[in-house]
């Protein structure tokens, strides 16, 4: 038996469909906009709907954006001739605020994970193949998560690069800064040792 009524009951399970957002979190956020700020929920309506019809993603690189090209795709961008991949666009505005890399992107909104569907064509892996032919690309900077499911789409972005006889890099996994030894985990040790750069 359900204790919302039916418009109040369809507020908080369309504010469950957001990542991180449980059945207690979604009922406080709704019982918040309707007894303190109808105003607010006005506002979130509109900033929805106006995304909703105005947020695009860019043929280039898959980042969102709202005009035919994106800030991520201009031309000074694209004369680096690097081209780094990640797998969601967190993973874009992470590299592009805490680093000083300013060549392009290509976000794959996933990674190859065949129990769950996704797969090469899934993550747009026709449209980068195209880019690495066109001649354009020196090297192609691979930044995946380190799970199982990253280093195989890691695995799988080297070949079709190295195939083409484009360079491959791949981001360092490791000790993070202000990191003790004794406390870091067996896999990220393994990791930072394979990785180790001459100094």
């Amino acid at each position: 038996m359900t204790v919302y009524s039916a418009r109040l009951a369809r507020l908080i399970e369309a504010l469950r469909r957001l990542p991180g957002v449980g059945p207690k979190s979604a009922q406080r956020m709704a019982f918040h906009l309707l007894e303190r700020d109808r105003e607010g929920m006005e506002f979130l309506r509109a900033a929805l709907e106006d995304a909703r019809t105005g947020v695009t993603r860019c043929a280039t690189c898959r980042m969102f954006c709202e005009e035919e090209g994106c800030r991520y795709c201009t031309g000074s961008r694209t004369a680096t001739g690097q081209v780094c991949v990640v797998e969601g666009p967190a993973d874009l505005m992470a590299i592009e605020y805490h680093t000083s890399y300013r060549g392009r992107y290509f976000v794959l909104m996933g990674r190859l994970s065949p129990l769950d569907g996704l797969g090469p064509e899934e993550l747009g892996l026709d449209v980068l193949t195209r880019q690495l032919d066109g001649g354009s690309v020196k090297e192609l900077i691979i930044a995946t998560n380190p799970t199982v499911e990253g280093e195989a789409t890691a695995y799988y972005l080297a070949e079709l690069a190295r195939s083409r006889g484009i360079k491959v890099t791949r981001i360092a996994h490791g000790v993070p800064m202000g990191g003790e030894l004794e406390y870091v985990d067996g896999g990220t040790l393994t990791h930072a040792l394979t990785g180790r750069q001459p100094v």
